[in-house]
């Protein structure tokens, strides 16, 4: 299988590369440098070239080191988060490809009224219809908002975590941060994640919108007393008093903290281990990119 890959040089793109070369997959980058991905003609007319079986959109603006830095530059992430994804529909259209985008579950917050993890059935509540996101997550909310009614895989991504120090890895955000903000949350192992959205492809499942996140949640404490149980680190950690406190202190927008449901893409044949059995493997086999 021939794989086109746009954004191929991210967090998440970077792991699409390792597991699809693993599968022996023909991986072809796509980026600014190959042609002018938010030109629809261009864009198409650069696929046709290079004639691939498939697309993922791994592209995306997150801000570094963290969504605050989104808040600073709202025209590129816009642009990158709520326009190319549009841009990348018409083009797959156009050539009939199938293709796959990798959304966020930062457009909820919280739980369902009934205690439950948010179902793909379950319209986003912290997007700028509620008035209540950040900048970050508003335009993923309007980027899913653009492939409505479009033929295409829309994998929701959460939190991401792998055994791979990173600054883009939760697990060593967790180690690193000198302060904690306590907060349920689901989260996806970004091996996981990656190896069901090629499933998808491979296993011919239907097309449609998929939270692919390690089924459950836990807490940032327990977080934390698995990577010390593990003897991962060996220091205090610290958390704010408050929601109120981190926002004060060390936030310049909203975080979204929310608990999501991945029974649907496990029903459609996706593996996913349960989340604290993903993130004690991941702790006990963790490689640092550079003494702790």
């Amino acid at each position: 299988m021939r794989l086109s890959l746009i954004g191929a040089s991210g967090y998440v793109g970077s792991e699409f590369v390792t597991i699809g070369k693993k599968r022996g997959l023909d991986i072809v980058s796509v980026g600014r440098t190959s042609c002018d991905i938010y030109n629809t003609r261009a864009l198409t007319d650069h696929l046709k070239t290079l004639a691939p079986d498939v697309l993922i959109n791994c592209a995306g603006y997150t801000g570094k080191p963290n969504v605050d830095a989104c808040e600073l530059d709202k025209a590129a992430c816009l642009a990158g988060n709520a326009v190319l994804p549009g841009v990348i529909a018409e083009a797959c259209d156009a050539l009939s490809l199938p293709w796959g985008h990798i959304s966020s579950g930062c457009i909820y917050t919280g739980k369902r009224s009934d205690g439950n993890g948010f179902t793909e059935d379950d319209t986003p509540n912290f997007t700028f219809r509620q008035d209540n996101c950040s900048f970050y997550s508003g335009t993923k909310a309007l980027g899913e908002e653009v492939l409505t009614d479009v033929d295409c895989y829309i994998w929701r991504l959460r939190i991401p975590f792998s055994n791979i120090d990173s600054p883009r890895n939760y697990l060593s955000k967790v180690m690193n941060y000198h302060t904690l903000l306590e907060a349920e949350n689901s989260l996806s192992n970004l091996d996981d994640f990656v190896t069901a959205c090629l499933d998808c492809f491979e296993k011919s499942v239907p097309y449609g919108i998929y939270n692919l996140t390690n089924p459950g949640s836990v807490t940032t404490s327990e977080v934390v007393e698995m990577i010390l149980s593990n003897d991962l680190v060996n220091r205090e950690f610290r958390f704010f008093d408050s929601e109120d406190q981190f926002m004060q202190l060390a936030a310049k927008t909203p975080r979204s903290n929310c608990v999501m449901d991945s029974t649907k893409a496990i029903t459609a044949g996706l593996t996913l281990p349960p989340i604290r059995d993903s993130l004690n493997q991941a702790i006990q086999t963790w490689k640092w990119s550079t003494s702790p």
